[in-house]
């Protein structure tokens, strides 16, 4: 019924984005940036590459991990388990777009719900008989699932090689990271034979037009994907007690904090629209900030993610080991974030007269 309710509103939007999308008509108020540049740039140097090199990072681990499945040993496990860092870093450089197609086939939903349903693993394994693609599995699927599937399903590696006997444990990995790769392909040729298009010309300041979609769907993920999910979550920002099982990569052990460190690159790289930290600036929100003479603003929202990454890179490795040894400075990460959320949320969209068409259900 979802995928029908988001079906439903992309058809809505191709519809608008065919009419009258450019002529500035709407709620919003027209200014004289070039939106057609700065949805230019991020779409060619930005949003399309990352997705082409999660595709090739992807593809790697399943040919890496056709060699683990045919014959099980140490040597192979470690090389899947890199490939699958490799991959997942990549991941987070393209969490934080979920628009277009990827937006309606919850695309995120479907790599990178955690924590992973380990009951609900176990019991397609068993089973033998799956629809991975189902709302109902997207707890036991994408990279939490092979997560655990690399490093939790038993206690030790040899243990693990022991699972791996069993040709439903092997059918399963296979099967996961096979999903992984057709969804990832199809939201990639999707952006490279149509979405870019629209992303890129319908610019107008409304609040179906793909530039305004993308500034909501930017903060967002900011606020929930990196802020909430990464941090404030596990660490019980949200809830009575900390939650250290809720952080990203728990089985793995030695990655999530790099995971967090790449996403706050990643979207501050997208805010200045470069292609990658050592690139230089392009046409990106800080640059249509200070067209708008609100430098001043480019400039605190800059430091501030500053600031953040300076509280992350305090944290353990591991970030569920840092809430439960000293969850002070996961809150302190998780405040830091907050006030990045405040410029980008009420200071940034009221500079671009773009209103917010999300619901904040955090309470915060």
């Amino acid at each position: 019924m979802k995928k029908l309710v988001y079906i439903f509103t992309v058809m809505l939007f191709i519809v608008a984005c065919s009419g009258s999308d450019d002529s500035n008509s709407g709620n919003g108020t027209p200014d004289n940036y070039n939106r057609v540049a700065m949805q230019t740039n991020l779409a060619d140097n930005v949003i399309i590459p990352r997705f082409q090199d999660l595709k090739s990072g992807l593809e790697t681990l399943a040919t890496i991990g056709d060699t683990f499945t045919a014959a099980p040993d140490q040597a192979s496990l470690d090389d899947l388990r890199a490939a699958f860092v490799s991959a997942y870093k990549d991941w987070q450089l393209v969490e934080a777009f979920n628009i277009g197609q990827a937006e309606v086939m919850l695309y995120g939903f479907q790599m990178n719900v955690y924590p992973t349903s380990t009951l609900d693993i176990e019991e397609n394994i068993a089973s033998g008989t799956y629809d991975l693609s189902a709302v109902g599995n997207n707890d036991a699927v994408g990279f939490p699932a092979v997560d655990y599937m690399l490093h939790g399903i038993a206690s030790t590696d040899a243990d693990i090689l022991i699972k791996y006997a069993d040709a439903n444990y092997r059918t399963y990995l296979t099967d996961l990271i096979a999903e992984m790769n057709s969804l990832t392909q199809t939201v990639l040729s999707d952006w490279t034979t149509n979405y870019r298009a629209v992303f890129v010309n319908s610019t107008s300041n409304t609040v179906s037009s793909a530039v305004n979609k993308f500034i909501n769907d930017y903060i967002f993920y900011f606020e929930k994907g990196l802020r909430a999910n990464k941090f404030g979550i596990p660490g019980g920002v949200f809830s009575t007690d900390p939650l250290a099982n809720k952080a990203e990569a728990i089985y793995n052990g030695t990655i999530s904090r790099d995971l967090a460190l790449i996403a706050l690159d990643n979207v501050q790289n997208i805010f200045n629209g470069k292609a990658t930290s050592t690139s230089p600036i392009g046409e990106g929100f800080n640059s249509y900030l200070i067209e708008l003479d609100r430098a001043d603003l480019a400039s605190l929202i800059n430091d501030r993610m500053d600031a953040a990454r300076q509280k992350i890179q305090l944290l353990n490795a591991d970030l569920k080991t840092q809430v439960e040894t000293d969850n002070t400075k996961m809150t302190e990460a998780y405040d830091a974030l907050q006030l990045v959320v405040v410029s980008l949320k009420v200071d940034m969209l009221q500079a671009f007269n773009v209103s917010v068409d999300y619901v904040d259900a955090d309470g915060d």
